[in-house]
């Protein structure tokens, strides 16, 4: 259980949110970690912030040049020294046992990628629902659609391989574990691990469904290099997926979800 985990941390014009964000790595019960923080020219002292934090652990890159999550994930994934892989925007959050329990789950079963379960704050109160997914995802539901967030992913990078992807401004992430899908199939560890700080900056917040089949149609036809026509279809039917979703995939918050965004909240606030 001391393999190296890389983690891969976007970050643009987060000032207001990275402090509690790295401050949820640092709490990781899982000490054996690197942070690839990627600071995509922030003109807001984002990276003056996580700077600040002493630890040798992480390591701060900056662009030359404002580059979007592609690119700078592309960046720190090539930059990556660790056996395991996983995620964390600059503005969101993990539970202190986040790496520790999914790893287990990862080695106990033989799995090279799997998700948590994850809960939404949106600009500053919690949702009531804990976002949940298919226990197994395999090709064929990944290009339905992508059911889990990137921050609760950790893959194997022995067995998936160096990530690269096209130049995608939106859904770029998504293009990161339709290539992965190809390696191997997705696992859910059913627990309420990491937390998506949504906010009126977030890129995703307020988007229109015709927005969102534009950003899915530009996704196949440009980052993977499907026709027109095929990527006209499955940019529409991930709108009905992600419509099916909300009706499906969102369970009532419980107890143990109460504690665990307790705990987490705590971390961030430096408690």
């Amino acid at each position: 259980m001391d393999d190296l985990v890389s983690i891969v941390m976007p970050a643009y014009n987060n000032a207001r949110y990275v402090g509690a964000t790295i401050r949820s790595v640092l709490a990781q019960t899982y000490r054996n970690w690197e942070l690839l923080f990627v600071d995509d020219c922030s003109t807001d002292g984002t990276g003056e912030i996580a700077g600040s934090f002493a630890d040798p652990r992480i390591r701060i890159f900056r662009n030359e040049k404002n580059s979007g999550a592609a690119l700078s994930r592309n960046r720190a994934l090539r930059e990556a020294k660790g056996k395991w892989v996983a995620f964390l925007d600059g503005d969101d959050w993990w539970h202190p046992e986040k790496l520790e329990r999914q790893l287990e789950f990862m080695k106990r079963g033989g799995h090279a990628f799997s998700c948590t379960d994850y809960r939404i704050q949106l600009n500053g109160v919690w949702q009531n629902e804990v976002w949940t997914g298919p226990a197994v995802q395999d090709k064929k539901k990944m290009y339905k659609y992508n059911y889990f967030s990137t921050i609760t992913v950790i893959y194997d990078r022995e067995r998936i391989g160096l990530l690269q992807i096209a130049d995608l401004r939106k859904r770029n992430d998504y293009l990161l574990w339709l290539h992965a899908i190809e390696k191997a199939p997705c696992h859910r560890l059913p627990q309420c691990l990491s937390f998506y700080i949504k906010h009126d900056g977030s890129l995703t917040t307020g988007i229109s469904k015709w927005k969102l089949m534009q950003w899915h149609y530009i996704l196949f036809r440009k980052g993977l290099g499907m026709n027109p026509v095929a990527s006209a279809f499955l940019g529409a039917r991930n709108i009905f997926y992600g419509i099916r979703k909300r009706l499906t995939c969102g369970r009532p918050v419980n107890e143990d979800d109460e504690r665990l965004t307790r705990e987490t909240e705590q971390v961030a606030a430096g408690l």
